[in-house]
């Protein structure tokens, strides 16, 4: 069993060499934590299914789109196709000029870099996580923490007071990544594109479109994604109909898709919590330093004088 001085400062190596990538991460996942709450919330113009295939129609006419994003926040729908976005005010029907709102970028350019960073590092994201894991079970095997009005009795007493949250959400990126959770191969053409407006047709069926959110490609088939009681629920669009796809828990967890107001505001918590821990540990370790070499220079002045 190693002492706790040797756990102390694998504890403190290890922040101290992630600590970077650690702080993009952990800071680009504070910008996303809010973006379920205001990417899914239904808009005040509330779409209609006649709505949506006539503006579908009317602003892709090729059938060139793929995917369809109802913002909520500024009433806009979003298709996408290979190559641009298109992104339409829902009440006026008019292409949006410029560029993408600010917090629509925001999350735009978050994304890609919590996930792969800036040169598409994905495997330092991948280690600094696993280091993330690392440093939470050494913090455990340093024993409970004491109760002081210190930097140091605050850094250890609130990695402890929410420690399942903090080894929850570096433990379900790592399972997106390695695809748990994942809804298995689906049966009877699943594999199948379906158009825009055959796919917004289906979900009319079944559901009020004013509910949808998206309607995308993933993981090789095209994905509904409708809001029922503050939750997102989704479906996978076949040529047979809706079929509801089970929760993929780790992501929902990771991303805070299990509650549109709870979830994202727990990450939220979450996040700022990790850049105060990365934060007063790296604080710590430099007092720590400073104060060593203070003493050895004291110490070398004392000899020399002798």
């Amino acid at each position: 069993m190693l002492s706790k001085p040797i756990l102390l400062r694998l504890h403190r190596w290890i922040t101290f060499v992630f600590a970077l990538p650690l702080f993009v991460v952990i800071a680009t996942g504070l910008i996303l934590s809010f973006e379920p709450m205001t990417e899914s919330r239904k808009p005040a113009t509330a779409p209609t299914e006649a709505r949506l295939l006539e503006l579908i129609r009317t602003h892709d006419p090729q059938g060139a789109a793929v995917s369809l994003t109802i913002r909520g926040r500024d009433d806009t729908l979003v298709l996408g196709a290979p190559g641009r976005l298109m992104e339409i005010d829902l009440a006026s029907g008019a292409v949006r000029a410029g560029e993408p709102s600010t917090l629509a970028a925001l999350y735009r350019w978050a994304r890609p870099v919590h996930e792969r960073l800036i040169l598409d590092m994905g495997w330092v994201v991948i280690a600094s996580t696993v280091a993330l894991l690392v440093l939470a079970v050494l913090g455990v095997l340093m024993g409970w923490p004491r109760l002081r009005n210190t930097l140091g009795g605050w850094h250890t007493v609130s990695a402890w007071s929410l420690l399942p949250l903090v080894i929850l959400s570096p433990l379900t990126g790592l399972m997106i990544v390695m695809g748990l959770g994942n809804s298995p191969p689906l049966q009877g053409g699943g594999g199948s594109r379906v158009p825009l407006v055959e796919a917004v047709a289906m979900v009319a069926r079944q559901h009020d479109v004013a509910d949808l959110s998206s309607i995308r490609s993933r993981g090789g088939r095209v994905m509904a994604r409708v809001v029922i009681d503050e939750r997102p629920v989704a479906y996978a669009m076949t040529r047979a109909g809706l079929q509801p796809l089970a929760a993929n828990w780790p992501r929902s967890l990771h991303e805070g898709n299990w509650h549109l107001t709870w979830g994202p505001l727990a990450n939220a918590v979450v996040s700022v919590l990790f850049l105060a821990l990365l934060g007063t540990g790296l604080t710590i370790w430099l007092r720590r330093t400073l104060r060593l070499r203070a003493v050895r220079r004291t110490k070398l002045a004392a000899t020399a004088r002798a």
